[in-house]
């Protein structure tokens, strides 16, 4: 969705606000006028590259991503099948061919770290015409990107890997939930139908992300459904901040994306390569779930142990599916962030408790967030036998740049998300809403609401509140200029 697109009437304010809240937490919500110059100049996609270039754009490729994305990151396709075994690619695009290190755009990359989303408007980490066209994975378009080609079993269990620099063709722009309404057996977006073969295609990936998701289950890589909200816009006007549930093709992506990533992080590892890393440590509020699992009469070991977490996680979705959601919040809050950190080869890492993975990183986003984008850079390096980018020192200062702007960026689509819900709920003061506790702390307590997905805080009748305990609670007051949502919790 575009800047423009997701503006919307009513209230005004909601725009200045973002902008206020990018600046407020160091992040730049305009481009200068050196970025531009540098785009100006910038008339048609890459076409040569450093490296050899694979022709994979005989392939079906395809994205899957939300319904209003124009920033296209990666596409993904299944080949040949050879015995028990499927080879899937995933294409990502080659941002770094336009997108130079030390550039004014590169500049203003590192500066915000990351697109920001907000209920007001988007901030693209790059420029849009970079983005959405001319490093983006359009359809029916030519694109360098760098492959990772994987051999998935039966099992899910990854055979042999292969990363390369390849031209790709991208064939359909698929959205998440025509596909997932396909495969549940619904009519196959317009799109998918004008592809001879993709069906059948979709129809494999399907089948190979979830054998990826057994197989990380069995080392007990976390189910949760955060249910972040998106806002909702009728004829220009907000009128809900709506669950962004989880489907089939998103679990898809999802998947395959953890698949990539890993495959990335230790093809580095293995050339003895520093890079960085994406983790998320044992959380230091184990004790809050074990009491949190105790209230459904579940026993949790006493040390952090995700194989039972996961095993309670499971029971609880069977037996209360439409609770689910709050529940999985509440754990999200307690396994705590995650973080980027410099790896460098031969030291234990911390891994992703969530993921169950030991090596994991984040390189399938370059258009969306710089972490990405130098692992891009450190990665064409490796293929080509060349020097590195970036040095130990300086990834140790970007991943720790990368860990704060990444938690400003998720504060300020809170914020401004929190003004847009003090904006719907302005007018139903007094009224009363079920919810769940998502923090709570010597600076106070907060609670999830739903209808609109938001957060608020408890002014009066905190006492007791824990992070996972069910309240309801009164409407007080809002403040859409603040983001003030205030609530009582009746007893």
């Amino acid at each position: 969705m575009s800047n423009s697109e997701r503006r919307f009437r009513g209230d005004t304010r909601l725009s200045r606000i973002a902008h206020q809240a990018m600046r407020d937490r160091g992040l730049l919500p305009t481009f200068s006028a050196d970025v531009m110059t540098e785009v100006t100049a910038l008339n048609a996609p890459a076409t040569t590259s450093s490296l050899d270039l694979h022709d994979l754009r005989g392939l079906l490729w395809a994205s899957i991503d939300n319904d209003d994305s124009r920033d296209l990151d990666q596409l993904s396709v299944a080949g040949m099948r050879d015995g028990d075994t499927d080879t899937i690619y995933v294409a990502v695009a080659d941002v770094d061919a336009l997108v130079r290190k030390a550039s004014a755009v590169d500049a203003h990359a590192q500066t915000n770290t990351t697109s920001v989303y907000t209920a007001a408007e988007i901030f693209p980490m790059l420029p849009e015409k970079l983005s959405t066209n001319l490093t983006s994975l359009n359809p029916d378009e030519d694109r360098l990107a760098i492959v990772v080609e994987m051999a998935v079993d039966r099992g899910g269990a990854i055979r042999r890997s292969a990363i390369y620099a390849a031209r790709v063709r991208n064939r359909a722009k698929l959205a998440y939930n025509g596909v997932a309404a396909w495969l549940a057996g619904g009519p196959a977006p317009a799109a998918l139908a004008s592809v001879p073969g993709l069906d059948d295609q979709l129809r494999r990936q399907d089948r190979v992300a979830h054998a990826l998701k057994r197989r990380r289950a069995e080392r007990g890589a976390l189910e949760l459904d955060t249910l972040e909200s998106r806002p909702v816009i009728f004829d220009g006007v907000l009128a809900d901040l709506a669950p962004d549930e989880s489907n089939r093709a998103k679990e898809i992506i999802e998947d395959f994306m953890v698949a990539a990533n890993g495959v990335v992080a230790a093809y580095l590892a293995g050339k003895g390569i520093a890079s960085l890393r994406r983790v998320l440590r044992t959380p230091q509020r184990w004790d809050r779930i074990v009491a949190l699992a105790g209230q459904y009469g579940a026993t949790l070991p006493a040390v952090p142990d995700a194989l039972p977490l996961l095993a309670f996680l499971r029971e609880r979705r069977r037996a209360d599916p439409d609770r689910f959601g709050d529940l999985s919040l509440a754990i999200v809050k307690l396994l705590g962030a995650g973080e980027y950190v410099l790896d460098v080869p031969g030291t234990p890492g911390p891994g992703h408790f969530a993921l169950a993975v030991s090596e994991y990183t984040h390189s399938t986003a370059p258009n969306r967030r710089f972490p990405d984008l130098v692992t891009q850079r450190i990665l064409k390096a490796a293929l080509r036998h060349g020097p590195m980018p970036y040095s130990r020192a300086e990834l140790d200062r970007l991943a720790a740049h990368c860990t704060i702007q990444q938690h400003n960026a998720e504060k300020i689509e809170r914020r401004v998300a929190k003004s847009a819900a003090a904006y719907i709920l302005s007018s139903r003061i007094g009224a009363t809403f079920a919810g769940i506790v998502t923090g709570a702390a010597d600076k106070g307590t907060w609670v999830r609401i739903t209808k609109p997905t938001t957060e608020g805080r408890v002014v009066r009748g905190a006492h007791g509140l824990d992070v996972g305990d069910r309240v309801l609670v009164k409407l007080l007051s809002t403040d859409v200029e603040r983001g003030f949502i205030d609530f009582a919790a009746l007893r």
